[in-house]
């Protein structure tokens, strides 16, 4: 009985925290669970040094003369995660992609400074390396959009000048807490004293949990994390990363997303902004993502039916169908007509 508690315990920590604010893998559509990550975007840019030296591994496609749209992860993904989406995008803009810090083919972090304050910069150090001059468009996923917030705070210049868009996916601007991330860390907290600890506890559950040969974090993850309907491949690999990933990601970056309130940045992300959430999104609710719309200066919202928190993987033609009319109107890009075909009335 107490190892079925046990089990039964891990496989919730790794259900709603590996596969929470996370996930990196990526499965193309109609593949089985054995096919190759999506395709990265083709132009290795090399490294780009951020603020205190970090060096983050940066690729592109599209027309390098574009405007430009800049893609960033969330909490242990890579930015293979995109692999559905920049196709998409870079036939009509420059696609820029990075590696958070300590993520990915990124360098670990410098000083061990894995806070949301520190990605932020980082964001800013790669728009700026790759679209001086240009106008751009970011667009987060999770700890991705919380780091543009991030770089709203320190760097609220940039938007209006260089950042003329946003879109936010699974968005939250604080009270991360009251999420699935938060249901696992609450638990553990009267255990562990404080939040760091109980990030520490949540990472020996995650290993303990990865190494078992018992399924239930792949059906917890399933419940808490996805829409009724994602494919068992993206279950799967996003639940097998727990295995691959730093425990200092989970130890020191996971409080941070915890903890970070950055209600007091949304006011200065003065550009029109998507807020995207999934239907069945359990991280970051419906409700926080009509809260978080209501309170941009120019906020949106838009709710991608049958979604989770991870609706790149999950949805990924409908998160494209939302994003790229916002994208180009952003950009001042207008839509391409069709030619009509030989004999065609």
């Amino acid at each position: 009985m107490k190892r079925r508690v046990a089990l039964l315990s891990a496989g919730i920590a790794v259900g709603a925290v590996a596969a929470g604010v996370v996930g990196r893998s990526v499965v193309r559509r109609h593949h089985g669970p054995d096919a190759p990550i999506g395709d990265l975007p083709p132009e290795d840019l090399g490294r780009v040094a951020s603020f205190d030296g970090t060096e983050l591994a940066v690729r592109a496609a599209g027309d390098p003369s574009a405007p430009v749209v800049l893609l960033a992860h969330g909490f242990s993904l890579d930015m293979s995660v995109w692999c559905e989406l920049w196709p998409e995008l870079a036939r009509d803009v420059r696609v820029v992609a990075f590696d958070h810090r300590s993520h990915g083919a990124s360098a670990p972090a410098a000083h061990g400074d894995l806070s949301l304050r520190a990605m932020g910069r980082d964001v800013a150090a790669v728009l700026q390396a790759t679209s001086p001059g240009r106008p751009a468009v970011v667009i987060g996923h999770s700890m991705g959009a919380m780091a543009i917030l991030a770089m709203a705070e320190q760097r609220p210049e940039l938007f209006g000048r260089e950042v003329v868009g946003a879109v936010l996916i699974g968005a939250a601007s604080s009270d991360l807490l009251r999420g699935a991330m938060g249901s696992v860390t609450e638990l553990l907290r009267p255990w562990s004293g404080t939040l760091r600890s109980a990030a520490r506890r949540v990472d020996a559950v995650r290993r303990v949990a990865t190494s078992s040969r018992v399924g239930v974090s792949g059906v917890v993850a399933r419940v808490t994390q996805f829409g009724p309907d994602a494919p068992h491949a993206v279950v799967d690999h996003v639940v097998s990363l727990a295995e691959r990933t730093a425990s200092e990601v989970w130890t020191d970056a996971l409080p941070e997303l915890m903890e970070m309130d950055l209600r007091h940045a949304v006011p200065r992300v003065h550009v029109p902004t998507l807020v995207v959430v999934g239907e069945h999104d359990r991280v970051t609710p419906p409700a926080a993502a009509v809260d978080l719309a209501a309170a941009l200066p120019q906020g949106r919202l838009a709710v991608i039916a049958g979604a989770g928190h991870i609706p790149m993987l999950e949805r990924p033609l409908d998160l494209d169908r939302a994003i790229r009319p916002f994208v180009r109107e952003s950009l001042g890009i207008r839509t391409r007509r069709r030619k009509p075909q030989e004999g065609a009335a």
